[in-house]
């Protein structure tokens, strides 16, 4: 499982904060995968979050709807955009991400 790789990284603490982040929203559902561990709520999937050679990745599920004011989401799928975070998380950005996931979810018909 993705998940126990995860627990092994050398970003491990990065990884653990990140997960404390996303859990501490009411709703949010943890779902451990094989390749991944993904996040959602009853409204739909927010993103997924994994530990990568140079730190974390939270890939935004629907993040090609997202509006990024900061310019530093990446990937030109149809669907998903990853923000990376690398030696401590910024707070401020992830927030401001997971939140509009959360309002994309409520909106879609």
């Amino acid at each position: 499982m993705k998940f126990e790789k995860d627990l092994q990284s050398e970003y491990k603490n990065l990884f653990l904060d990140a997960r404390d982040l996303l859990l501490s929203y009411e709703g949010f559902i943890e779902i451990k995968k094989e390749r991944i561990t993904t996040y959602s709520n009853d409204k739909g999937g927010i993103c997924h979050l994994r530990t990568m050679p140079y730190g974390i990745d939270f890939g935004f599920l629907k993040g090609a709807k997202m509006e990024d004011r900061y310019s530093i989401l990446t990937g030109k799928g149809k669907a998903i955009r990853v923000l990376q975070q690398k030696n401590q998380l910024n707070k401020e950005i992830i927030i401001y991400f997971i939140n509009q996931a959360i309002r994309i979810n409520q909106n879609k018909k």
